[in-house]
C-alpha cells in the first residue's frame, strides 16, 4: 500500500468534505486508505477506499468511506493521458453531464440516478476523482468471470438506454457536448501508443489463436485484420457519421463499471454506472458491442445477442419518447445497421478486453503487464489468451464474427 497512497492523501485533505457532508462533524479519529479493487478488476486507475472514523457533536462515532481514484505513475500511462486527462474528463462528467441528464428526467417526472456522488478535495497534489463509497448502500459488482445472466443484462441495457436517450435529447435540444470531452479513448495523440500496445498484445493473441479449435475458418482473416485493428476502430469511432443515431457513449462499458443493488431476496433494486473516464460521442454500437461481447455469460453471449439489442431498443424508444426527442426515432433496423457497420469493434473487444475480463485474479494483473512488452508482460498476456475460460468464449465468438462479416477489412 505504501507505493499506492500519495503523501498528500491525508485526513486534513478530507476535512472540508466531511464538514459539508457529515452532519455534526467534529473531527477525524482515524483515517485508513486501503486498496479498493481486486486484482484484475481495474486497470485504468489506482482505486483506493478511504475509511474514516469521525467524531460527531453528540459524542457519537460514525464510520464513513470514500472511493479515491488516482493515476498510475508508470511512463506509458503518463504518455497516454498527457493530452487527454481522464481525471479532468471524469470530474466534468460527474459535475456537469450526469446531473444534467438526471435533471432532464426530473423535469418530466421521472426519478433516475445514474451513479455515485462526487466530491472536490482542497489541496490535492495530483490528479484525482473522489466518489461516495457505494458499498454501504449495498452496491456491488456481479462476477466478471461468470458473466451477467439475462436478468442482470436486461437491467443494464435499460439503464444504458436511459443514458443514451438523455444524451441524444440533450444534443438535439441544447447542442453538442464540448468535443474535447467526448473523444474518449480516440484522441489522435493516443493512436500511436495504442498501435504499439496492440502490436505486442496482438502477437500474443495470434500465437494463441493458432491453437483454437476451428481456426481454419478464420485464421487468415484474423492475421490480416490484427495489424490494422487499431486504425480501423479509431477511424470508426473518431469520425462521426451524422446519418446514424448518435449518443454520448459511456466509452468503457463492461461489467466492472456497473454496480448492482439488491434487496433481501436478492432481487436487483438499482443499477449505477461508474468510471466515466472515456465518454465518446458517436454510434450506440460502441457501448453495446463492448458490453455484450465482454460481459455476458457464455450461454447467452451470442444466442441472445439479437434479443438483447431488442431489449435495448425498446427501452431506448420508450425513454426518447418520455424526454420528447424532437427527431425521428431510431428503428431496430437502424441499431442493427450500426452494429454491422461497427463489426470490427467486436473483434477488438474479443481479442483484447474480453480476455482481461475473463482472467482469473492474479497478483500479476497490473497495467504494466497488461500493456507491457517485458518478460512479465509477455507472460501475463499469454496467460490471458491461454486461459481456458477465455478460450471457451473466443472459440465461439470468432466464428460468429466471421459469419457477420466483422473480420473483413473492406
Amino acid at each position: 500500500m505504501t507505493d499506492k497512497v500519495p503523501e498528500w492523501l491525508t485526513a486534513e485533505v478530507f476535512e472540508d468534505v466531511l464538514r459539508r457532508n457529515v452532519d455534526g462533524f467534529v473531527k477525524v479519529r482515524s483515517f485508513k486508505p486501503e486498496l479498493g479493487s481486486g486484482a484484475g478488476d481495474n486497470y485504468a486507475t489506482i482505486m483506493l477506499r478511504v475509511k474514516i472514523e469521525v467524531e460527531l457533536k453528540d459524542d457519537k462515532i460514525d464510520d464513513v468511506s470514500y472511493m479515491v481514484k488516482l493515476p498510475h505513475q508508470v511512463a506509458i500511462y503518463k504518455e497516454m493521458i498527457k493530452n487527454s486527462n481522464i481525471f479532468d474528463t471524469e470530474r466534468i462528467m460527474y459535475k456537469d453531464v450526469v446531473p444534467e441528464m438526471e435533471a432532464m428526467y426530473k423535469e418530466v417526472g421521472v426519478d433516475i440516478t445514474f451513479g455515485a456522488k462526487s466530491y472536490d478535495l482542497k489541496n490535492a497534489k495530483s490528479d484525482y476523482v473522489v466518489l461516495e463509497d457505494l458499498g454501504p448502500k449495498g452496491f456491488k459488482n456481479a462476477s466478471r468471470l461468470e458473466g451477467l445472466d439475462q436478468i442482470h443484462t436486461e437491467r443494464v441495457l435499460k439503464k444504458l438506454a436511459q443514458w443514451h436517450a438523455a444524451s441524444a435529447v440533450r444534443v438535439a435540444t441544447k447542442g453538442p457536448y464540448p468535443r474535447a470531452h467526448t473523444m474518449g479513448m480516440f484522441n489522435p495523440t493516443t493512436r500511436p501508443i495504442m498501435k504499439d500496445i496492440s502490436k505486442g498484445m496482438g502477437a500474443k493473441f495470434l500465437k494463441c489463436c493458432e491453437s483454437f479449435e476451428g481456426k481454419e475458418a478464420y485464421i487468415e482473416k484474423v492475421k490480416a485484420l490484427q495489424p490494422q485493428v487499431v486504425d480501423l476502430v479509431f477511424d470508426l469511432f473518431s469520425n462521426l457519421k451524422e446519418t446514424e443515431f448518435n449518443v454520448l457513449n459511456h466509452g468503457d462499458f463492461w461489467c466492472n463499471n456497473i454496480m448492482f443493488q439488491y434487496d433481501d431476496l436478492g432481487h436487483i433494486t438499482e443499477v449505477y454506472l461508474i468510471d466515466f473516464q472515456f465518454p465518446n460521442y458517436g454510434t450506440v454500437a460502441q457501448d453495446l458491442t463492448n458490453f455484450l461481447i465482454s460481459s455476458t455469460k457464455l450461454e447467452d453471449k451470442l444466442n441472445k445477442f439479437d434479443y438483447y439489442i431488442k431489449v435495448y431498443h425498446d427501452n431506448l424508444v420508450e425513454h426518447l419518447k418520455i424526454l420528447q426527442y424532437p427527431k425521428a426515432l431510431p428503428t431496430l433496423r437502424d441499431i442493427h445497421k450500426s452494429l454491422f457497420r461497427s463489426g470490427v469493434s467486436g473483434f477488438a473487444v474479443a481479442s483484447g478486453g474480453m480476455a482481461a475480463v475473463l482472467m482469473d485474479p492474479t497478483e500479476d494483473a497490473s497495467l504494466e503487464n497488461f500493456v507491457g512488452s517485458g518478460s512479465d508482460g509477455v507472460d501475463f498476456q499469454l496467460q490471458m489468451f491461454q486461459n481456458p475460460r477465455y478460450r471457451k468464449h473466443i472459440e465461439v465468438v470468432l466464428p460468429w464474427l466471421l459469419n457477420r462479416g466483422a473480420l473483413d477489412i473492406n
